[in-house]
């Protein structure tokens, strides 16, 4: 008689036990989406020759980061100003193509995103790597710190 509270517990703690790693899937993948939706959005954007839009994927923050080459920019409205600069034509910009992605999340409201960029234009493709990290904030998720580079 004594072994069926025990078993009842047992069954009850996997029940439990399930039910939290069900829902923290459910929530990882979501995060997972919406993290992936920023970036399509970024194309997108990018893609119609809106870099404006395409900031809209940063954390709109003195503190964010863009790192590529040897150079550091911090701040929204200067990573902005810079994309602004180097790309002032829709032939600058071209088409830009994001591939390889692998997301992961690090805590519930923060990400890092490893993937390849590629711009095809009508004299070149350039193309590389990047590493962004991301921050659930109230705006949703959105990069702080983006490390891209050249191949």
């Amino acid at each position: 008689m004594t072994r069926r509270p025990a078993i009842h517990l047992l069954v009850l703690t996997f029940l439990i036990f399930h039910s939290y790693t069900l829902a923290n899937a459910q929530t990882d993948q979501k995060s997972i989406d919406d993290i992936k939706a920023v970036i399509d959005a970024q194309r997108d954007a990018w893609n119609k020759g809106d870099i404006e839009g395409y900031m809209q994927g940063y954390d709109k923050s003195d503190n964010t980061v863009f790192v590529s080459g040897d150079n550091v920019t911090r701040g929204w409205k200067t990573v902005l100003e810079r994309y602004k600069k180097s790309y002032d034509s829709l032939e600058k910009m071209g088409q830009l193509e994001f591939s390889d992605l692998e997301i992961t999340l690090l805590s519930n409201d923060s990400a890092v995103v490893l993937g390849r960029w590629l711009l095809k234009r009508s004299k070149d493709e350039p193309h590389g790597r990047f590493t962004l990290i991301f921050k659930k904030t109230e705006s949703g998720w959105r990069i702080i710190h983006d490390h891209t580079s050249s191949a």
